[in-house]
């Protein structure tokens, strides 16, 4: 039964060495077009894209004039304590 397995594996063996000696070796695939070209034709693309993004980065509110978080932060704690107090007095209201 070992033998029959051995000569089994040899044969394997046999057959993939054989199949990689009478392999053909593998061609690059072709360059269609020059990359410098295709880096160039790109960047036409996107240049419209620039006008683009500017005038959508013009309608957002610029770091230097949006409002202070410190302030909306107390805004909000005051409003809460506000409500809290109402609660606990019983007058509550539906204003928010």
């Amino acid at each position: 039964m070992k033998a029959r397995f051995a000569a089994v594996g040899g044969a394997l063996g046999g057959l993939a060495v054989w199949r990689l000696v009478r392999r053909k070796p593998r061609q690059p695939a072709p360059v269609a077009q020059d990359p410098a070209a295709q880096l160039r034709a790109k960047l036409a693309e996107s240049k419209p894209l620039i006008t683009e993004r500017e005038s959508f980065e013009e309608a957002e509110t610029p770091v230097d004039a949006a409002a202070d978080p410190e302030a909306r932060r107390r805004e909000v704690h005051d409003a809460a304590m506000k409500r809290i107090r109402a609660l606990k007095r019983g007058s509550v209201s539906d204003e928010g």
